[in-house]
């Protein structure tokens, strides 16, 4: 539990700030996390639409 929550609030503000976005090292992951998706076999998937019915009602009780 958070006791003092401005200077951790601070503090994130401070670094994000000092933290650069590095697109080379993001891509960089998101390629080995697509990778590793194809490995496990989660991409592609086999039947695109399979679970639309539950998304949208998901969605129509969400909004």
């Amino acid at each position: 539990m958070i006791k003092n929550r401005e200077i951790v609030q601070k503090f994130e503000e401070e670094l994000i700030k000092k933290d650069k976005v590095n697109l080379i090292r993001n891509f960089q992951i998101m390629d080995a996390m697509y990778k590793e998706a194809r490995i496990l076999g989660v991409i592609p998937m086999k039947d695109p639409l399979d679970g639309w019915v539950i998304d949208a009602k998901i969605a129509l009780v969400v909004n």
